[in-house]
This record gives structure tokens, C-alpha cells and sequence, in this order.
């Protein structure tokens, strides 16, 4: 459901989520009917009882205190509730504007303060806002339940449903009733009474649980970080690396010593490079066991539970199982549908990665002779390693030679900001007046090609152990015709920070990750909708990462590279010989990144194709249905795990529940994009302008597919992304727009 308070429960979860409080910040324009008590107060000491005074309702981050969120998430859900109590209690007649807009308006307060507390919670939490996050996480669900499931105000919007179409609305206006009735529906609101109370009660406790597991995430990761005694047991790492594990070691009282933090996922980035085998090991061992070892943080029972409680819910709300449930709203539609894309790929990809780990075997078997050492068979924690030679001896270049081209500052302004105003036409000016949450959090203007500021952007790149692992996009205030309001949007990285001094130099992965953040930006900041509902990225899960995923292309765009790839000391660019390895290494193990990502999607499904309760796992079983699901499914290959074991796949916890198949469904359409751009010129104003007048600027505010139909001119195909990922299938002639 995408009305303000959905993501509340689970922004802080997942990455790369849409926002969909959507009318958090509006300001100025209040329902004739319907008046919020909160804008109309006095000045208050709370900073979310009114619109922030700040450029674009900026965040007052200065002024934010933990003890500001409770009560203004109390008081915000009191004014809502008198909010919606008054549209629906409205003896006139239902009409588009003392309802749909009503409900647009309502609960202001509760956004600002509900969508600035689950984005610092991400990227910034502590004990106090953990404690408020566990406290209020059931409050909101229950909050959100009074809305969605009071029979009044499903009868007015029901109403104006069936009548949509003699309203004389335009398209988006149609669209907007349609969505609410369906939101409404899918939240229950046809169910009875003893259903809606059941529904209720299941809601809370899956929030509730969500907050917990969340939490235990974290814990683990920062309670799971290797100690390591000595410097010569970190052969094989850079210094600057090293500097970085005695500074992390120094800041937990480790005097002396080093420390490798996980990041959450399975796969660590030490693992690349260090030439101790047994501290790989160690490394890994640690991060693919973490909540399920059976200690304060284990995540085993939560998981148990919320695929119980999911299943149950999916059955009384009429659907076969939580996955059909949640893909009845998505492009994909169907289980079926997710089922049959993810088996096309699977045998290829399994396939690819067997070849790919009998080079890596040839190459152990070839260094243990070269040492007259037995040699060994190849483990998970052996794979980045020797991915690495065998990538070194293939394309003759090492991944260290790269970074000294990609410091960090560069790459944004010269690189992520150059394409983008070379495609829109878009200027970027760094803001230092602005208050910030973090000192090395970084502040931008963005204006149009018309001079007009656009947005405000800010750049949260450096990990830390209060953020959560992963990259992702939000949003502090969403664009809307409706308030006059204009984008504020967040990009998070998770790169880890230097010593004091040293320059941040980047790893190809992170650099593309920093192209591929900022789609996500640019399809909030060209949002140009209406009504704070179709806001930017409200689109569909498996639609969200396709802008994000074409973005990516212009990373190693000849003119774009040749813009930022300067060596951080002297300035020179980067050889045309090392760019040439880059370029051709690109689908280098493939197989394993597809694979590793398969795995997980795969596993997702699994979980929430359940629909007989009595197939649930228990918390002692979990771990057998993991194996047991890859198993099935064609794609259990030990040494490549999946990209998020079940116990700290926070994806599937949140937001993305039977949704972590929308990665490779957007790259269907980002392959097709893709092609489409080359074919027309590659990067050109004509071509951006196309993408974000049919595309980045209209949000949810049309179907999401035709949103891609009517940029590209055709259907969908899958060939594109077979070719990108090495993998083969016959082609295919894409069928005619419908």
C-alpha cells in the first residue's frame, strides 16, 4: 500500500526503496474541508510541527532532537485521525476533493516526522532512536490500520470509484481514485470484522518483529567484525586499508590491534585481497552465520514467524500465498510469472559459474605446484580471491590500478554530475550553509537547464557502524503540484572512510553503485506529478531499479570516463590501454554475480510461495529450507552462497518481501533501454530529454510498463539481458507497442 505511512515499517530495512510517504513535507495549500490542526498551531520548540523554514522545507537537522520524534509521531497520528474522521464522517455527497484530496493533505505532521525518522534510523541510528523504532513500529502499523479499515471512508472512496469515470478527471486524477480503492482493498477494508481485527493484530506483530529484526542485523554486524593482532596477518590489503582497520580497532578501545567490519552481505571486500587463507576463512565463516547463532540477535525465530504471520495474512485476504498477494500489485503479476523468468536463468547461470570456478581451480592447482604444495579444493572464501588473479592474468590488470583514478569527489562532480548535465542539462552547486546530520555529509543545489533550482541532494557516502549496510536512495520532502513542493533526495553509499588525509579512492563496484544511486535521485528530482501519491519513485518494485540500472551505462561512457578517470595525485587519465581491460573484463564472473543473486531472489519466492502454514520452518529448520530451496530450485552451488542468507536478508524484511526478483525484471528493461540509447546516439540532450518526459518525470502516474513502451516503442525482450550477462538464448523481434 502506498499511502503516506506504508513505508514507515520498513524504510529502514531495505535498500534502494522508493519513498512512499509522499505527501511528508507539503506545505501551503489546506483542504477547504479538511484543516490540519498541526500547520495552523502556534510556533512550537518541536521542529516538525510545521513545514521547515529551510530552502525546499529542508530538514532542520540542527535542530532535530531524538526526544522531538515521539511527540510528534503522537501528535501527528492524533491530528490524522481527527483528519479522517472528518472526510469521512462528511454528511455532503463524496467528491474527488473533500475525499481523495482530503486524504492527500491529511497527516502532514506524521510525514515529516515519520519519513526524517526512518531515513536517519538508516543512515544514523543510535540506542534511543533503536528504542523508538521498536516502540512506535507497532503504533504506525495500528495507526495505519484505523485509516485503511474504517468502513466510511472505503464507502466514500469506493463511491467515487465506481463513478470514476463521470467525473470529469483527467488521466491522473482517475488514476489516483483508482489507486486509493485498490490500496484500501488490498489493506482489507472488504473483509469483515473479524478478519479486519485479526488482520489488525497481524500487522502490529509483523512490524514489531520487523523493527527487532532490523536491529539484530545490525548488532551482529558490528558484533561479528574480525579482531586481528597483528599487521603482517592483513598481507595483501592496501595500506590505506589497513590504516582504516587500526583506526576502526582504535575507536572500539582495541589499542594495537586491527579490525575487519562485515558489510551485510555474504561476500566481504577484504576477501579480494588477503593472502591469508585461514583469516578468509574466518572472515567468511562469520558473516554467513550471523543471525543464527543462537545468541541474543538470532534471527532464526523472527523469520519463522513473519513468513507464518505473511501466509496467514495472504489467506485472508483472499490470495493463495503472500507472493501472489504482493505481485497481484506489481508488473509481474504472478508467482508464476517471477517463477518462469528467474528458471530461464538459473541453468545458465549455475552453468557460467561452474566454468568460472574451474579457472579459479587451475589457478590454485597451478600456484600450490608452483610452491610444491598440495593443493586445495575452492571454497566460498577462495572465490573474490582468485577471481581476482585469474581476472589479473586474463585482462592484464589488477583492480588496485583503477582506484587511484576514482577518488571519490571526483567521480560525483566529474563523473555521476557531468552525465547528468550532459543528458539533461542539469548544474550542480555544493551548499555549506545547510545543516547536516554528519560531518562528512555533503549538500547540493540542483538546477534545471533553465537556470530554475531543480532539488536539493545530498551525498552520504562513507559507512559507519551506526549506518546499515547496502546503498539506497530516499527522500526528506517529495515533489508534488499539489503543495508546490520541490525535491530534497539522499543518496547512501557505504564506502569506507579513510584516515584523516588520505584521499577516498573508490572500487570500480562502488563506483558504478554511486552512477546507479543517483538514477534513483534523478528519478525523484524530475518528478513533475500532481499529487504527492505518484511522487518520484512510488512506482512498482520490480519498475524502481530500472531508471536506477540504465544510469549505470554512462559509467564507463567513453566521454563521461574520460571526465572524472584522473589519477587523484597528478591528474593524468587514466591509460586508454587500462580503460580497454576494464571494458572487455566487463562480463568477467558474471556467473557468480548472477548466480549469488539468483540464489537469494530464489530463496525470497520460496519463503513466500508458502500457503500451507504447516510448511512454515521453524526457527530450528530455517537454515535446512534454505539449502533444501536452492536445491530445488536448480541454483545450490557451495562455493557461491547466495548473496543474502535468510537470517540477514533485511530486503525480504522489509519492503522487498517476494520483491528481490525486481532487480533482474528492471534489468529487462534497463538492457532494452540501454540498447535503445546507443541505437539513437548514446549521450545526447535528445535522448535524456526523451527518458525524462516519458519516463523520470511522471512517477507512479501511469502504468508502469507503459511508462517503457511509450520511451522505447516496444515490448520488452529478454535478449538484450542474456547477451549482457554472457548468457545465450535465440532472439527475438520485440512485438509492437500496444
Amino acid at each position: 500500500m502506498k499511502h503516506p505511512l506504508a513505508v514507515a515499517l520498513a524504510v529502514a530495512l531495505i535498500a534502494t526503496v522508493p519513498s512512499l510517504a509522499h505527501n511528508a513535507q507539503a506545505q501551503a495549500k489546506t483542504d477547504k474541508t479538511v484543516k490540519s490542526t498541526a500547520d495552523t498551531a502556534k510556533p512550537s520548540a518541536n521542529p516538525f510541527f510545521q513545514p521547515s523554514p529551510l530552502p525546499l522545507q529542508f530538514p532542520q537537522f540542527d535542530k532535530i532532537k531524538d526526544s522531538d520524534f515521539a511527540p510528534a509521531f503522537d501528535r501527528g497520528m492524533a491530528d490524522q485521525l481527527k483528519e479522517v474522521a472528518a472526510i469521512a464522517d462528511n454528511p455532503e455527497p463524496a467528491t474527488f476533493d473533500n475525499t481523495i484530496l482530503a486524504m492527500e493533505r491529511s497527516g502532514r505532521i506524521l510525514n515529516r516526522s515519520v519519513s526524517t525518522f526512518f531515513n536517519l534510523v538508516g543512515t544514523d541510528t543510535n540506542a534511543n532512536r533503536e528504542k523508538l523504532q521498536q516502540q512506535y513500529a507497532p503504533k504506525l502499523a495500528a495507526h495505519q490500520d484505523a485509516i485503511t479499515l474504517n468502513p466510511k471512508l472505503f464507502a466514500r472512496i469506493k463511491d467515487l470509484y465506481e463513478k470514476r469515470a463521470s467525473l470529469g478527471l483527467d488521466a491522473e486524477g482517475v488514476r489516483l481514485i483508482e489507486r486509493y480503492h485498490s490500496d484500501f482493498v488490498r489493506a482489507g477494508a472488504n473483509l469483515t470484522e473479524a478478519q479486519k481485527t485479526r488482520v489488525k493484530a497481524i500487522n502490529g506483530e509483523l512490524a514489531e518483529l520487523g523493527a527487532t529484526f532490523s536491529k539484530n542485523v545490525l548488532k551482529e554486524v558490528q558484533d561479528s567484525a574480525i579482531v586481528v593482532d597483528t599487521k603482517e596477518e592483513l598481507a595483501g590489503l592496501s595500506d590505506e586499508r589497513i590504516a582504516a582497520a587500526a583506526e576502526a580497532a582504535k575507536a572500539r578501545g582495541l589499542q594495537g590491534k586491527y579490525l575487519l567490519t562485515l558489510l551485510n552481505t555474504t561476500g566481504q571486500p577484504p576477501e579480494t585481497d588477503l593472502t591469508n587463507r585461514a583469516l578468509r576463512e574466518k572472515l567468511h565463516k562469520a558473516s554467513v552465520i550471523r543471525g543464527s547463532r543462537g545468541n541474543e540477535w538470532d534471527n532464526t525465530g523472527i523469520v519463522s514467524k513473519v513468513v507464518a504471520l505473511r501466509a496467514e495474512r495472504a489467506k485472508i485476504m483472499g490470495y493463495p500465498n503472500y507472493a501472489a498477494y504482493v505481485l497481484a500489485d506489481e508488473t509481474a503479476k504472478s508467482p508464476e510469472a517471477v517463477n518462469k523468468m528467474l528458471g530461464q536463468l538459473a541453468p545458465a547461470a549455475v552453468a557460467n559459474a561452474k566454468r568460472e570456478a574451474a579457472d579459479l581451480q587451475a589457478m590454485i592447482d597451478k600456484e600450490q605446484a608452483a610452491k610444491g604444495e598440495k593443493s586445495f579444493q575452492l571454497e566460498p572464501w577462495d572465490w573474490a580471491f582468485y577471481a581476482e588473479k585469474v581476472r589479473k592474468e586474463k585482462f592484464a590488470f589488477d583492480e588496485a590500478e583503477l582506484k587511484p583514478y576514482f577518488e571519490m569527489k571526483n567521480v560525483l562532480e566529474n563523473g555521476v554530475f557531468y552525465a547528468a548535465g550532459q543528458l539533461y542539462g542539469l548544474t550542480f552547486k555544493q551548499r555549506t550553509d545547510l545543516p547536516l546530520y554528519r560531518d562528512d555529509v555533503t549538500a547540493y543545489d540542483v538546477f534545471d537547464s533553465n537556470g530554475k533550482q531543480l532539488a536539493i541532494f545530498i551525498a552520504d557516502m562513507y559507512a559507519r557502524d551506526s549506518k546499515r549496510g547496502g546503498a539506497w536512495m530516499n527522500s526528506y520532502v517529495e515533489q508534488s503540484e499539489l503543495f508546490g513542493t520541490l525535491p530534497v533526495v539522499a543518496n547512501h553509499l557505504n564506502i569506507p572512510k579513510p584516515p584523516a588525509g588520505k584521499p577516498t579512492l573508490m572500487t570500480w563496484d562502488e563506483v558504478t553503485t554511486m552512477f546507479h544511486e543517483f538514477g534513483h535521485a534523478l528519478h525523484g528530482m524530475f518528478s513533475n506529478v500532481k499529487y504527492p501519491y505518484f511522487s518520484g519513485t512510488s512506482v512498482p518494485r520490480d519498475f524502481v531499479e530500472f531508471p536506477s540500472q540504465v544510469n549505470e551505462m554512462w559509467a564507463d561512457w567513453p566521454s563521461v570516463l574520460a571526465n572524472y578517470a584522473k589519477h587523484y595525485q597528478n591528474g593524468q587519465p587514466m591509460p586508454k590501454e587500462l580503460l580497454d581491460k576494464v571494458l572487455a573484463a566487463s562480463k568477467f564472473n558474471q556467473g557468480f554475480a548472477t548466480t549469488e543473486y539468483l540464489g537469494a531472489a530464489m530463496l525470497d519466492q520460496n519463503y513466500h510461495q508458502i500457503g500451507d502454514l504447516s510448511k512454515v520452518p521453524a526457527a530450528k529448520d530455517v537454515v535446512a529450507f534454505e539449502t533444501a530451496s536452492l536445491k530445488k530450485d536448480g541454483i545450490y552451488y557451495p562455493p557461491v552462497p547466495p548473496r543474502y542468507r535468510t537470517t540477514y536478508f533485511s530486503h525480504i524484511m522489509g519492503g522487498y518481501a517476494a520483491g528481490y526478483y525486481a532487480y533482474i525484471w528492471s534489468e529487462v528493461l534497463d538492457a532494452n533501454t540501454v540498447e535503445w540509447i546507443k541505437q539513437h546516439g548514446g549521450l545526447t540532450r535528445e535522448n535524456g530529454d526523451r527518458f525524462r518526459a516519458t519516463l523520470l518525470s511522471r512517477g507512479g502516474s501511469k502504468d508502469a510498463l507503459q511508462l517503457f513502451r511509450d520511451f522505447s516503442g516496444h515490448e520488452p525482450q529478454i535478449q538484450p539481458l542474456l547477451e549482457r550477462r554472457g548468457l545465450t538464448a535465440p532472439a527475438a523481434k520485440p512485438a509492437p507497442a500496444k
